[in-house]
Parts: C-alpha cells; sequence; structure tokens
C-alpha cells in the first residue's frame, strides 16, 4: 500500500477495510503508530484529525503483515492477559485468552497458607513453579493476583526468559526465573504446578495458521502428548504432598490427560473448560501422606 496524500484518522481506516484489513486490526494498529494507549472511543471522536505521512508510512507497513498473517501481538509488542500488559515478541508464543483458564483455576485450588502433612517440615510460604512461563504470563498473572506467593518460573529457551524477566521488570513482580530442560535442573518443591507445554502434534494442519510464532513452543511429537506425559511423570517428585498439577492441552487430548494423571498417581484427577466450552486443562492432587 502506498500513499502520499494525507488522510483523516476515518478515511485512513476506511482506506485499510478496504483493502481487506479486519476494522478491529485497523483500528489498534492505528492507536499504535499515534503512540495511544485509549479506547478505540477516542478515534471516533478524533475522526477528522490528519495523519501524518510518516506515521502513515509506518502504519501502511504493519498493516501489510498483519495481512500476511502476522500476529497483532507481535507488531504492536503488547498483549492484554488477566488484566495485564505484557511485552511479547516471536522469541515467545502470544498468550491466549483460554489460557486464563489455567491461572483462574489456580488460585481456586491455591489455600491461603501452606498444608503441612505429617512428618512433612514446615514451609512459611506457599511456592508456584510455571513450567515453560514463556513471556511470563501465568506466572506473573499469579504473583500479581496473590503477592505473597513465592513463584518461580522454567524456561528452556534462553530467549524467551528474556522477554519474561522484562514482562517482570516492567510490572513490578517478584519472580524467579532459571532455565532448565523442564525439571532438570529443579530441587525444590512446590506446592503448585502449572505449565501450558507444547501439545500440538507435529504433523497437525493447524500449524500452518502459526508459523510466526516459535515452533519448539508448539509442537510435541507426533501426537503432541510428549512434554506433557514428561512433566506428569516427573511432577510427582517435585510436589509437596497435598500439591496440584495443572496442565494446559489440546482441545482433543483432555481424556488422554487424565489417564496420564492417574497413572501417575494423581488424585481428584479433573478437566476445566475454557472459553468456547472446550475442556482445555487437565489436573490433579498428589494425596497428602
Amino acid at each position: 500500500m502506498t500513499q502520499t496524500d494525507t488522510l483523516t484518522l476515518a478515511q485512513t481506516l476506511i482506506r485499510l477495510q478496504a483493502q481487506g484489513l479486519d476494522r478491529l486490526d485497523a483500528q489498534l494498529l492505528l492507536l499504535h503508530v499515534l503512540n495511544r494507549a485509549d479506547h478505540r472511543a477516542w478515534l471516533l471522536a478524533h475522526d477528522t484529525d490528519l495523519l501524518d505521512v510518516a506515521r502513515l508510512a509506518r502504519l501502511d507497513a504493519l498493516a501489510l503483515r498483519r495481512q500476511q498473517g502476522e500476529p497483532l501481538a507481535y507488531l504492536t509488542g503488547l498483549k492484554a492477559f488477566y488484566g495485564l500488559d505484557f511485552l511479547v515478541d516471536h522469541r515467545v508464543l502470544v498468550p491466549r485468552p483460554d489460557t486464563e483458564t489455567l491461572v483462574d483455576w489456580a488460585l481456586a485450588v491455591l489455600p491461603q497458607s501452606p498444608i503441612q502433612a505429617q512428618g512433612e517440615s514446615p514451609c512459611p510460604r506457599l511456592r508456584v513453579l510455571d513450567l515453560g512461563t514463556g513471556s511470563g504470563a501465568i506466572a506473573l498473572a499469579l504473583k500479581h493476583s496473590r503477592p505473597d506467593l513465592q513463584v518461580n518460573a522454567i524456561d528452556f529457551s534462553n530467549d524467551a526468559l528474556a522477554v519474561a524477566r522484562a514482562n517482570a521488570q516492567r510490572l513490578q513482580l517478584a519472580v524467579d526465573f532459571q532455565q532448565s530442560d523442564w525439571l532438570a535442573n529443579v530441587q525444590a518443591r512446590f506446592h503448585l504446578i502449572v505449565s501450558n507445554p507444547p501439545y500440538i502434534a507435529a504433523q497437525d494442519p493447524h500449524l500452518s495458521a502459526l508459523t510466526f510464532e516459535p515452533l519448539q513452543a508448539l509442537t510435541s511429537g507426533s501426537s503432541g502428548l510428549d512434554d506433557l506425559c514428561h512433566i506428569i511423570e516427573q511432577a510427582p517428585a517435585r510436589l509437596h504432598p497435598g500439591g496440584w498439577l495443572l496442565l494446559e492441552h489440546g482441545y482433543d487430548q483432555a481424556a488422554a490427560v487424565r489417564d496420564l494423571l492417574q497413572t501417575a498417581g494423581f488424585k481428584q484427577v479433573q478437566s476445566r473448560q475454557d472459553l468456547s466450552s472446550i475442556e482445555r486443562c487437565s489436573g490433579g492432587q498428589i494425596p497428602l501422606i
């Protein structure tokens, strides 16, 4: 797209939509190039304002990338999740609204103080571990909701950890980040382990719509269950008695994940539905001794 004439904001939006851009995307990209954090209603109140040539050129470039399928969050550099704005780029997955189901469930199962099993050493604070933290969205949402928690977060990718640490600093939330291949470098025990691991089968046709996001954070073997199996096998040794393991998974994997949890000795095994009423998360509890 090229344009040399000065346009009003209203004309700019019409032009972008005429070229195939979704109206909401057009509005959000326009607000982004204007450095406005306002609600979209601001555009209606300023629809006769003129857009300068430099900003129009920048908008055109972003609009073209969006039309080619690049996620809007990568273009604006921000994604809202659980009431917080997270920095995101190509090093991490874009946080999805359905993952908020996992955060809701985690907050629901966490007691106000540690439950001490018979013979277990006292633990002064509830400890939570987020496996495969990516942008840090789950870990930081939990810390923001429950400042009393001691939250640790793991990722195999140092690039992802750099993004997560930047988000923690920006949001001023104290989370301990560590590089590890799942639980390989983890020695502590936790009252809750939560994870949104890769769960898409390597040959799944849906991957064609996700080419801009890091493949290693999406796929997990021929069935999509490899990482989920690995976490479920290792988690009991890293959980306090009474601790929970909560996992996000694919739309058709709930029954398989519940079976894996039961085989590993978890109790109260159950699933939770996402915003589309799909069983998106499954989990279970380590019995109290």
